[in-house]
């Protein structure tokens, strides 16, 4: 798709002040800049939310669970906000029988931990440094050996690009750097076109070599609609298609190809494919959202989520592998309990500060 630049006007570079060579590269970038600035480009998003419309919009990949599951939180502040929950829950594999959360935040910082039975502790903290500026921390403590984890990263976001890089484990305690390091640049090209790149630097200790991955991204929307794709430096290929049919029902597809063996064939034959294909939607009632999915490898889920009263949730979940005998089926109840202070504070603000979650 060619872009038009008909309609943009032509920015002529003004004569420097400052004279010299760092004159003239000020008067192209400024140039550069506004014309730039006269397309109108908007912010495209990150490289890992290139397709966050079906992954975290339709698809239910982050809300599956089992077993009996109780979350009761007490909001005492909205600006800032400040708030805390009990989580109880009963016959889940992936979820501690009891959990507390704490969570502060305001328009530059955000905080929030978690602590379970068995003192297992999970805390985020993020600082707003300017409007574009973001640095995030994630810091996870286990009892079990390898548990424990922490996490670096910096966003920079733009008028019309993203530019982040990330930190997982880094440490030089074992003579060289050791760690995994990420960097990635999403920028928008035109008002419907975005195209990324991703590079990933790792090394696990200091007697193996480091390893690099280049991974490439781009991202086409429409009106009513959006396609994304990725390879990555793994030898995969990942692409996602998301619509809005309906003011109240959207779907999406996603298909995930791994090509294994493609340095060489091995001695037991070449190079082998797998691949997965979901096919979710959401649709909206007034006071309920349900979703479902349905993937290749026979795997069925549906979520049910009904306000049943003004602070009163209830969840049904249920998941079917014609594949595996390994069904799901989850009960949660949310209850969520704020005085009238709050609530008066919540109606005068209309909106909730600028949180940088």
């Amino acid at each position: 798709m060619a872009l038009d630049t008909k309609d943009v006007p032509l920015v002529i570079p003004q004569p420097s002040t400052t004279g010299g060579i760092f004159g003239r590269v000020q008067d192209v970038y400024t140039a550069y800049s506004e014309r730039r600035a006269a397309l109108g480009l908007s912010n495209p998003g990150t490289v890992d939310n290139i397709s966050r419309e079906v992954t975290s919009g339709v698809f239910l990949n982050n809300q599956s669970f089992s077993g009996l599951r109780a979350d009761i939180t007490k909001a005492f502040s909205v600006s800032p906000l400040f708030q805390i929950s009990h989580a109880l829950s009963m016959g889940s594999q992936g979820l501690p029988p009891y959990g507390f959360t704490a969570l502060f935040g305001n328009n530059r910082v955000f905080c929030q931990a978690n602590i379970d039975n068995d003192f297992a502790l999970q805390a985020r903290f993020n600082y707003r440094w300017t409007p574009s500026q973001v640095t995030k921390t994630n810091v996870q403590l286990a009892p079990q050996a390898g548990g424990s984890m922490i996490s670096l990263e910096h966003d920079f976001t733009g008028d019309d690009f993203t530019a982040s890089i990330k930190s997982m484990n880094p440490s030089i305690l074992d003579g060289g750097l050791t760690g995994i390091f990420v960097g990635s640049y999403l920028q928008s090209i035109t008002p419907a076109l975005s195209l990324g790149l991703e590079g990933v630097w790792q090394r696990a200790a200091t007697t193996h070599g480091p390893e690099v991955a280049l991974s490439y991204s781009g991202k086409y929307k429409g009106e009513d609609w959006q396609i994304s794709a990725q390879v990555l430096g793994q030898g995969a290929i990942e692409a996602a298609y998301w619509k809005k049919l309906t003011d109240k029902l959207e779907t999406g597809v996603s298909t995930s190809l791994q090509f294994a063996g493609l340095s060489g064939a091995s001695m037991m034959g070449g190079p082998s494919k797998e691949g997965t294909t979901t096919i979710g939607a959401k649709y909206d009632f007034r006071q309920s959202q349900f979703r479902a999915q349905i993937d290749s490898n026979g795997k069925v889920s549906a979520l049910l989520e009904k306000r049943v009263a003004q602070s009163v949730q209830v969840t049904f979940f249920g998941e079917i592998d014609h594949y595996k005998p390994a069904p799901k089926l989850g009960l949660a109840v949310s209850i969520e309990a704020a005085g009238e202070e709050v609530l008066e504070q919540q109606e005068k603000l209309g909106e909730a500060p600028a949180i940088p979650f």
